[in-house]
């Protein structure tokens, strides 16, 4: 794809993380997690996808070791994970920007993607700070805000904006964090790129359902490859959905051509020997 004109370049890219659940018993499975739900064990994978009105691509995945009450593992340095994601993405593309979401509220992933020279734009948790803005907004009447603050970690320092917009979810404000100098007019417009990131939401549930086979093996080795195999099955889809675009009428939308089901049909015909 890289001599095709509708394939736009630098990306906009979203990094996060999924799930997949592990029913057994957790003793001595150093690579199984805690989840959301307190009584659900799950392994985890982190990776990052291009997104927006780009084809929609996974370009790097890595497994996500957590601190749990069965093993001795360290806490999750998350940025690490995001250091790595980066790197590895950028072998194949420039990025332009980052999206994560608010498991990656941190200042480590913040001058982690600022070292790394892209941008980000991802919601804040909301602290003490934030409300006594958000009390002051409200007293003001005012929807939209900038505030100027900075970062300074033992990896680097740098400027970064907090935007207060209305939220596109429900009632109240949003809050998010970038590295990029967005004035108070342009703020709203820009995080509803934000809503961008559906996509990978999207993405997982096609993996997952469409592509990932079933295994009920404790070996993590298996569970990565059976991962990483549907990764790279759901990419074989999109690269060929693509390329018929493009090769038809050159316009490019979310919706393929071509089905998960009918790809993996092709994929099988290819790879079983015929009689």
């Amino acid at each position: 794809i890289e001599s095709e004109a509708s394939f736009r370049r630098p990306v906009t890219a979203a990094i996060d993380i999924t799930t997949i659940p592990y029913y057994g018993d957790v003793e001595g499975m150093s690579m199984v997690s805690g989840t959301k739900d307190r009584d659900s064990r799950a392994f985890k994978f982190a990776t990052l996808s291009i997104i927006g009105q780009n084809i929609p691509l996974v370009l790097a995945v890595e497994p996500v070791r957590e601190s749990s009450g069965w093993d001795d593992n360290p806490s999750n340095q998350i940025h690490r994970t995001v250091r790595r994601l980066v790197r590895r993405a950028k072998r194949h593309v420039p990025i332009e920007t980052v999206l994560c979401d608010r498991e990656f509220d941190s200042i480590q992933v913040f001058q982690t993607l600022s070292n790394l020279d892209v941008n980000y734009l991802i919601p804040k948790r909301i602290s003490s700070s934030e409300r006594d803005i958000l009390k002051q907004m409200e007293e003001d009447d005012q929807e939209v805000a900038v505030e100027s603050a900075s970062v300074h970690v033992e990896s680097g320092s740098h400027p970064m904006r907090l935007l207060y917009v209305p939220s596109t979810s429900g009632e109240g404000t949003a809050v998010f964090a970038t590295n990029l100098r967005v004035g108070p007019d342009e703020a709203e417009a820009f995080c509803k790129r934000y809503s961008r990131r559906w996509q990978i939401e999207s993405e997982y549930k096609s993996i997952k359902g469409d592509f990932l086979a079933k295994t009920s093996s404790k070996d993590y080795r298996v569970r990565l490859f059976y991962f990483v195999f549907a990764v790279l099955l759901y990419n074989i889809w999109r690269l060929t959905d693509f390329l018929l675009k493009a090769d038809v009428d050159g316009e490019m939308d979310y919706a393929p051509v071509i089905t998960a089901g009918e790809c993996v049909e092709l994929v099988a015909s290819a790879l079983i020997p015929h009689d």
